[in-house]
């Protein structure tokens, strides 16, 4: 297990970005991300489950609440005592029947049988704590916390 943080730094403890929910947008900001506070201040280890994080729901963002035409998405990243504090904002459709996905992990006996998508609701709630979606005002907050040293 690593330590949490490299430094003791605290005075540049968050993040905010506005971005484009399109690929190459998101590719873009998780590149800079890892470079910034919160992030960059973290253990390699930590670092790779943020970015893991960040990526299926943006990535989901762009896909299926914008459809792959892109909008804004807000980021927040906050660094906390216990972790990063996470909140992303979208203007896209909301989630199927107003409620997360499950994210139930599918076996499949045959590799060939394996699919692209399925598999990112449960990364996401494996790797994080205190996940929860709100659609109000024709906006989408999903909010959670990236624990550290996991």
């Amino acid at each position: 297990m690593c330590s949490a943080l490299r430094s003791d730094r605290r005075d540049d403890a968050g993040l905010r970005l506005t971005i484009a929910g399109t690929a190459n947008a998101i590719r873009r900001a998780l590149a800079e991300m890892v470079t910034r506070p919160p992030l960059a201040s973290l253990c390699p280890a930590d670092r790779g489950t943020a970015e893991i994080v960040l990526a299926e729901i943006l990535n989901n963002i762009s896909e299926h609440a914008y459809g792959g035409r892109g909008g804004p998405i807000e980021i927040c990243l906050l660094w906390e005592e216990m972790g990063i504090a996470c909140t992303v904002i979208d203007t896209g459709a909301g989630m199927p029947h107003g409620q997360l996905p499950r994210g139930d992990l599918r076996v499949h006996p045959d590799a060939a049988d394996l699919s692209e998508g399925g598999y990112g609701w449960f990364l996401i709630r494996s790797l994080t704590s205190d996940l929860r979606y709100l659609r109000q005002h024709n906006r989408n907050e999903l909010s959670f916390r990236i624990v550290l040293g996991q």
